[in-house]
């Protein structure tokens, strides 16, 4: 036999737990916009100036979005992702569509969702640290671009530090792997002298 007060008890407790998670869904949902890179902003991993050099820069909101980091490059951005700490947070990520930008100038207006990007290593274009990672929103996009200028097109959970060391002086990835933030490395500042071809 079934008594009334628990029938409606189980009901309350059904409703509470729907009604929490409809008001929950919302907030996850709810993700920052990318923000416009200025003349004065400094690199979050090597203290560059972000927008005196070439090439698709990154931005990550902190999984609890109180705090934004700007990087000078793609691949300053996933030296950064990368890290333990960091790789498993929820993080909002944004990097250029290059397929909508010029490789010297890249337009904020032209940022977009870095996890579903794809991603070109390997190509002879330079960024602000040298070789990076050209970003694009669609596969096809990346794929023409990997026919001009060379590299392999991935995905953003296909990326590895493996793929960043390409290019890069093995010090200066060490500093990485240790959580150190390289701010004035000798290899880090001829890096940034590299030439960049136009897109």
């Amino acid at each position: 036999m079934t008594y009334p007060i628990t029938k409606w008890i189980v009901a309350f407790l059904v409703v509470a737990t729907l009604a929490g998670c409809s008001e929950d869904a919302p907030q996850r949902a709810e993700r920052p916009a990318p923000v416009h890179f200025e003349s004065g902003d400094e690199c979050h991993v090597c203290g560059m100036a972000i927008t005196h050099f070439p090439g698709p820069k990154g931005q990550a909101f902190t999984e609890r979005e109180q705090d934004i980091r700007k990087f000078c490059s793609t691949k300053d951005m996933f030296a950064w992702f990368l890290q333990p700490e960091n790789e498993n947070r929820d993080h909002t990520l944004y990097v250029h569509n290059m397929a909508e930008t010029h490789w010297e100038h890249p337009d904020d207006t032209h940022l977009i969702d870095a996890r579903k990007a794809f991603y070109v290593v390997g190509s002879s274009l330079n960024g602000a640290m040298g070789p990076t990672l050209a970003s694009f929103a669609t596969e096809t996009d990346a794929v023409d671009f990997a026919a001009d200028h060379g590299g392999e097109v991935l995905s953003f959970s296909d990326i590895t530090l493996e793929h960043l060391n390409s290019g890069m002086a093995m010090h200066d990835m060490a500093g990485m792997h240790e959580g150190h933030e390289v701010r004035d490395g000798a290899g880090m500042v001829d890096a940034h002298d590299s030439g960049a071809m136009a897109h």
